[in-house]
Order: structure tokens, then C-alpha cells, then sequence
């Protein structure tokens, strides 16, 4: 059946970015606008960017105002470094933080519609981690609009990006890197709604592909969030980092998992057990709802572990409460109406009046495609792949470390979107190259495989096992017996999906055959999350093991794994980036390999 597939057109571009949520749009207005001219082209798994992923984020990003009298940039770079427990690399933290500002002024003279005070400043609101003074007080640092920033982010890059000419391949999905030498010379393109391969030649390529939170049964994350962009780079036998560093938000709205923000632990909600106990007190005697995610998502989990929970009769998910009867009309109506409208929608709730229901939820992944400071694919230490880049939730520089501080994933993606852009400049000089043969045949052989594929399994039924098997052995608590059983039990379902048959043989519009190369990207994904997770014997940030509690330092560093064939998975390591601490200026004693209490 092989023959059936061929490249249908050929295209060339100066920069190809794949994925048109907020990263990748940052990154084409910035060349667009430096560069007027240039033939920017982004392809978007969506049927419009304005469905990508980042219009979900509700809170805000953090950014320090230079001129502000009280906060300062480098208590941001304090709280960004503890919050990681000392694995985020400093070189990065250093970088985006000292640009952060100078972005948001960028998106509201570029138009977002940032929210305001009465005096007409910038409102600020505070979040889980950020403090002024090295932890002394809770920081107001994060600038939002309303509870939908990130749509507002999307909008905004959306309209400038069509200013500049940028061209959109939409619903489309990218099936394989193209390689010459050491050099990325763009990507094999699958047109879903044509049935059409197509590649597309590019001086520079930019993955924005987002995260892989579909690994797990109940996510925050959009159905299409299936870890594309890592099983794109292992497929290229290139290694993908920390991906055992998985954040499960603290609040998501029991049954469909959906964000319930930050927010409303900013503006002075409160969790409650089932004795309706104002419980965070035990667990972060000074920040208590505002510690960090990592730590106020254990605490939940350990609330209902003990018995402390609350049975809900509809989902038959055991859960905490998060209070928010005491907030004004004001907050409920102006600063959080979309996310007390959920409660509303989903659960039949009136936040006003009732306690919300709450449980853990699979939000954001710390690891991806290991990159430099300018968004640069490393292949392996120093090692750089020319002309290839990663920006967003799918790469990993690594500002998050293991445990991301709410607000810094969508200023990541602002800061390294422009900087990746910036960067991507330099290759426009290069001359364009000829395809080599072999381009697409790795994506033939894949595809044939899930078109001649026989027997009685159901897709849907193994990513739901799947699912299942990483929520319970890979997820807030994790264990060594629970993770080799994780391992073998993948194995076992990536033996089954060989037997899966499609019955829709048609490439155009084919959505079994997605699913089917979505499937095989997670379970890919996941067999790397867990065998990261069972080589690192100690707890760190949102990697938490039972048996192996405590952090060590021995484990300083950052997870590389490749994996060439199913299973078969190599590690190796990064260090992590000390030099703020390293340069011994002042305050460098903060970034040392802190204790992390709060």
C-alpha cells in the first residue's frame, strides 16, 4: 500500500512555523516586522490559530515594571529559581525575565487590552510563588485581561501577523522533519482536509507544537495536545528533556478537568476539606493558597487520601472545595466571570452562593526539546541542529525547571517567541535547499503501517488505558513498583496498536487515521515520561517519589533521553545553568541550591 502515498507539491519559504498558538505567532510578527517581505509560513493543527491552545490561559503573565517602587526584577529571578527547586537554568531565567517588561508594553501598544485600575494603571494581581524581598510578602506582579489573557495574547498576535503577510496551512499536521546533514530544511506536511503531503522547504523551521497533557485522563489541556512535538524530534533521533517533570494544576473542575484558574486562589479563594477546614495553613504555613502549584496540588491529593475528601455523586471523584462565597459581585463579575461561568456550565454551581468542587488536573509539561537561550534544537550538550528551533510548551530551555510558577508559561512564550524570531533572522541569508530524496519516505512507512494494520483493536480504547495507566503509576505520587509496571503495561499497548484496523482507508478528512498517529505519539511520549521518572530516585518539584522523598544533589541536572526504537530508551544528561550564582554578584547567594519552603 505504500505506493498509494506520495508527495504532492513541493513549497518553499524562508521560515516554516509549525504550530500558530501564541509562541509561534510572536515569533512570525517578529520577523515579519523586522524583516517585511519575508515569506513566513505557519502550519496549525487547528482550524484556526484562534482555537490554538494559548486562548485558553485565563490569569495573567508576571512582569516587573522597572519603574515599580517596591517589586524588582530579580526577586521575579528568585521566585522563578525556587519555584523550579533549582533546576530551571539561570542564563535562561536572567533572559526573560529582563525582557518581560518591555513585552508587555509591546502587546498593548500592538493593541491586547490589558486590564486597568481605577486610577487607569495597569491592575496587578498576585500569584502561587511570587514574593517581594526574597520571600518576605506575596508580589502583585501579573498583568491580565480579565480571566481570558490568553486569547487576548492570541488576537492581538493574530491581527499583526496578518498585517505582515503571513500565510496559514490550517487543520494540518507535521509528519516528519527534513534533514540535510546537521541542517533542518524544513518538514513533510500532511493536509488533512486535501488528503495531501506536501513539503515544505524553509531556511528556518520553528516548533510551536505545544504540550502533551492528552498522556493523562483528566488534563486542563485541548484534545489536541497529544506530545506532537516531542515524538517529532525522538522520530528525528534527537533526545527530548525532562519530560518526567509534569504539573498538575491544583484546581480543576471535577469531571471534565477544566481549569479552574489560579485566579481565584489571587483574589482570595480558599481551600476547604470536607470539614470545610481551611487545610493549606498545614502544608505552607506562610503562603498557604499561593504556594506553589506543585505543593498545593499534593496537598489536595494528600487531603483526600486521608479521608479528608468529598465524595462527588455525579462523577464518583473524590474532591476538595475552593470558597469563593465571600468575594464581592466585583471579582465574581469583572476580574473571574469566565471561570465562574464554567462552574455554572459544567457542575451547575452558583460560585456566589455554593462551594466549587476541585481536584488536581494534568496542566502543563516543565520538560520538552532541550533548546539554548535563543530557542536554538540542541542535539546533544553544546551540539546545535542549524536552522531548527523550539519555542513554547513543546521545548524546554528550561525556565520552569520542574515546577512551573503560574504566569511564566505565557511570558515564555511571548519572550522566547520574539527571541527565537530574532534569532531565525540570521538563517534568511542561507541559500534555499534542494529536498533530498528520501524526504518522506519515514512518513510513508509510518502511514502504510496504520493503513495495513489488522485485527479487532480500538484506538480509543488503548489511549484510554493508556490514560488511565499514567494517572494512576505516573502521577502526582509515584513509586518504583508502580513505574516498572508502567513500563511493561506500554509495551503491551504498543504491541496491541499494531493490530488496530482502520476502517476509513480514505486520506482526506480521515480522522481514525489522526487519532492513530496521535496515539502513537503518546505512547511514545509517555514510555519516555516514565522511564525519566523511574531514573530520577528523589523528589523534585512536580516529580514527586514516595519511596525517594527527599531532593538530592545528585540528580542537579537535566534528563536528555532518546529513544531510536520502542522501549529501548537511552538517557544522559544536561547540567543546569548556575550562573547568576556563579557570577557572585549581588544577592548571588539566593541562587544558590536553596532549601524551598513556604
Amino acid at each position: 500500500m505504500g505506493n498509494r502515498f506520495r508527495i504532492n507539491s513541493t513549497e518553499q519559504c524562508d521560515v516554516l512555523i509549525i504550530g500558530g498558538g501564541g509562541a509561534g505567532l510572536r515569533c512570525a510578527v517578529e520577523i515579519l516586522q523586522k524583516r517585511p517581505g519575508t515569506k513566513v509560513v505557519a502550519v496549525t493543527k487547528v482550524g484556526h490559530v484562534r482555537k490554538s491552545h494559548t486562548t485558553t490561559a485565563q490569569g495573567g503573565l508576571a512582569a516587573v515594571d522597572p519603574k515599580d517602587p517596591i517589586d524588582k526584577p530579580i526577586y521575579h529571578m528568585f521566585d522563578t529559581w525556587k519555584g523550579s527547586d533549582c533546576a530551571a537554568d539561570q542564563n535562561i531565567i536572567k533572559k526573560i525575565i529582563e525582557s518581560a517588561w518591555d513585552q508587555i508594553v509591546w502587546l498593548e501598544n500592538h493593541g491586547m487590552h490589558f486590564s486597568r485600575d481605577e486610577g487607569g494603571n495597569l491592575s496587578k494581581r498576585t500569584f502561587g510563588g511570587h514574593t517581594l524581598n526574597f520571600g518576605e510578602a506575596s508580589a502583585f506582579r501579573a498583568v491580565f485581561e480579565a480571566d481570558r489573557t490568553g486569547k487576548g495574547i492570541v488576537d492581538t498576535l493574530w491581527g499583526e501577523a496578518l498585517r505582515g503577510g503571513i500565510s496559514f496551512i490550517n487543520q494540518s499536521i507535521a509528519t516528519e522533519l527534513i534533514f540535510r546533514g546537521n541542517r533542518c530544511s524544513g518538514a513533510v506536511i500532511f493536509k488533512q482536509k486535501e488528503g495531501r503531503f506536501v513539503r515544505v522547504m524553509a531556511k528556518a523551521t520553528v516548533l510551536a507544537m505545544g504540550g502533551s497533557g492528552q498522556l493523562f485522563r483528566v488534563t486542563t489541556n485541548c484534545r489536541q495536545n497529544t506530545g506532537d512535538g516531542l515524538a517529532l524530534i525522538l522520530q528525528a533521533g534527537l533526545p527530548i528533556m525532562d519530560t518526567e517533570a509534569v504539573q498538575f494544576h491544583p484546581t480543576g473542575i471535577v469531571g471534565p478537568g477544566i481549569l479552574a484558574s489560579e485566579t481565584l486562589r489571587s483574589v482570595g479563594g480558599i481551600l476547604r476539606n470536607r470539614d470545610q477546614e481551611a487545610f493549606m495553613e498545614r502544608y505552607a504555613p506562610k503562603m498557604r493558597e499561593l504556594a506553589p502549584r506543585d505543593l498545593v496540588a499534593r496537598a489536595i491529593e494528600t487531603e483526600v487520601r486521608e479521608g479528608r475528601g468529598v465524595l462527588n455523586p455525579d462523577h464518583n471523584i473524590e474532591h476538595v472545595w475552593i470558597d469563593l462565597r465571600h468575594l464581592s459581585d466585583y471579582v465574581h463579575n469583572v476580574q473571574i466571570p469566565e471561570v465562574t461561568g464554567f462552574f455554572r456550565k459544567f457542575v451547575n454551581i452558583d460560585p456566589k452562593k455554593e462551594l466549587c468542587p476541585v481536584r488536581p488536573s494534568v496542566h502543563y509539561h516543565m520538560g520538552g526539546i532541550p533548546t539554548n537561550e535563543f530557542g536554538e534544537v540542541q542535539k546533544s550538550g553544546e551540539e546545535l541542529i542549524s536552522g531548527l528551533f523550539a519555542v513554547g510548551e513543546c521545548a524546554a530551555a528550561s525556565f520552569h525547571g520542574f515546577n512551573r510558577l503560574g504566569t511564566n508559561s505565557i511570558l515564555e512564550l511571548i519572550t522566547m517567541g520574539k527571541i527565537a524570531g530574532e534569532k531565525a533572522m540570521d538563517f534568511l541569508e542561507v541559500d534555499s535547499n534542494e529536498p533530498p530524496g528520501d524526504a518522506g519516505e519515514m512518513t510513508f512507512s509510518l502511514f502504510s503501517r496504520f493503513m495495513e494494520g489488522e485485527g479487532k483493536e480500538n484506538i480509543g480504547q488503548i489511549r484510554q488505558e493508556m490514560q488511565t495507566l499514567m494517572t494512576e503509576k505516573v502521577g502526582i505520587f509515584r513509586k518504583e513498583d508502580g513505574l516498572i509496571e508502567a513500563i511493561e503495561t506500554l509495551k503491551e499497548l504498543q504491541e496491541r496498536s499494531e493490530n488496530i484496523f482502520l476502517s476509513n482507508k480514505s486520506l482526506t478528512m480521515n480522522q481514525e487515521l489522526i487519532q492513530r498517529w496521535e496515539l502513537e505519539n503518546l505512547l511514545a511520549v509517555s514510555m519516555i515520561c516514565v522511564q525519566g521518572a523511574l531514573n530520577r530516585r528523589e523528589s523534585r518539584g512536580g516529580h514527586f517519589r514516595e519511596d525517594f522523598p527527599e531532593r538530592k544533589d545528585e540528580f542537579n541536572y537535566h534528563t536528555l533521553a532518546h529513544m531510536t526504537e520502542f522501549g529501548k530508551v537511552t538517557l544522559g544528561e544536561r547540567p543546569v545553568d548556575m550562573s547568576i550564582y556563579e557570577a557572585r554578584g549581588e544577592n548571588y547567594e539566593k541562587f544558590a541550591v536553596i532549601e524551598r519552603k513556604y
